[in-house]
């Protein structure tokens, strides 16, 4: 039988324009994730330097405060526990005194001081960096003077980014 040429053609269901267009969506839902990813990352990151840059500064603090009473004995006042009092401004996001088991109330992206620990905390806002997770999503700081130098030692053991903490 022969074919009639004025007859109208069947389309096939799934054409090549229609392959196209979904090959090209699909590599844009990758990239999209794939940025959104690194975007994560690199807020993380951002994250884990403003801690430590925090904890760096207390500890400064800390020996600065430590050196100027052995230095001057007899202008000792009462001593200061909390380090963030010790800085030359507050941190905008210090939340206060605050004991480690009441983490919870924490809001996140903040810091707190426990002075029965004595400990520095800080809950994350972006705790999936850490391993293993950590309790309450925060991360707290001993507060400890060995051999004539001030420390802040990790509660617990911990990877950022797979670095360990300062």
């Amino acid at each position: 039988m022969a074919r009639d040429p004025s007859a109208p053609q069947a389309k096939p269901l799934w054409s090549l324009r229609l392959s196209e267009w979904s090959v090209v969506a699909l590599v844009l839902v990758a990239l999209m994730w794939a940025f959104e990813h690194e975007a994560r990352a690199v807020q993380g990151q951002g994250e884990k330097m403003m801690v430590w840059s925090t904890v760096s500064a207390l500890r400064a603090a800390l020996t600065i405060d430590m050196l100027t009473r052995q230095v001057r004995p007899a202008q000792q006042g009462a001593k200061e526990k909390n380090p963030f009092r010790l800085l030359q401004t507050l941190p905008a996001n210090f939340a206060g005194e605050m004991a480690v088991r009441d983490v919870f109330s924490l809001p996140s992206g903040s810091w707190a001081y426990d002075p029965d620990c004595p400990c520095v905390g800080y809950h994350l806002l972006y705790p999936q960096w850490l391993e293993p997770a950590q309790h309450g999503d925060t991360v707290w700081f001993r507060i400890d003077i060995q051999d004539g130098a001030v420390r802040l030692v990790p509660l617990s053991h911990y990877l950022w980014f797979g670095v360990p903490p300062v």
